[in-house]
Parts: C-alpha cells; structure tokens; sequence
C-alpha cells in the first residue's frame, strides 16, 4: 500500500504555515490543510504527477498548493514530503550544503 511521510523539514514548514494562517485566518488555514492532506494523498497514487526538480536534487519531485510548493521523493513504497515551502524560495538554497 502506497503512504506518504512528512519529514521533520516538512513537519517544521506546516507547523510555520499553519500559525501564519492562525494568526490570520484559521478557515483559510484549515482549507490549506486539507487540501495539503488531498494533494499527498493523490502524489501516493500518482507520484511522477509532479514537476521534476533533478538540477538541485537527482530524485526530488515537486507539486504546486496555493503558493506554495511540496517537495517531496518518490519510495519504493510511496512519498517522503520533504519540505513545503514558498513558491518565492530559492529553492537551490534550501538544499546547499553550506553552512554559512
């Protein structure tokens, strides 16, 4: 059967965009949610659906949710979500080895 894990990276980003929402609209919020919990849930059907982003990480995959963007890799047995973030990122940046 086909799951899907959020990474401790991921875990943190929610967490960051659901106070973001509670702090402003906690309706919005909710549809993000859920609508974040649906888009998995299709990715462990579909797992090839998303965009491949290989020039900053060989197996990393990505799909659009209202601005933002879940990065995730496809397992033997489904999805890790490996980070959800701003469309507006620098996506390069957040997975470069640098320290500085």
């Amino acid at each position: 059967m086909s799951r899907y894990i959020i990474s401790l990276e991921a875990s943190r980003d929610l967490e960051e965009i659901i106070d973001y929402f509670a702090s402003r609209n906690v309706e919005v919020g909710e549809r993000f949610v859920n609508e974040f919990n649906q888009k998995c849930e299709n990715l462990t059907k579909f797992p090839k659906i998303g965009r491949s982003y290989a020039e900053i990480v060989p197996s990393l995959r990505g799909i659009p949710l209202n601005g933002y963007i879940i990065l995730y890799q496809v397992l033997e047995d489904g999805i890790v979500i490996v980070r959800v973030v701003s469309g507006y990122r620098n996506l390069e940046s957040l997975f470069s080895d640098s320290d500085d």
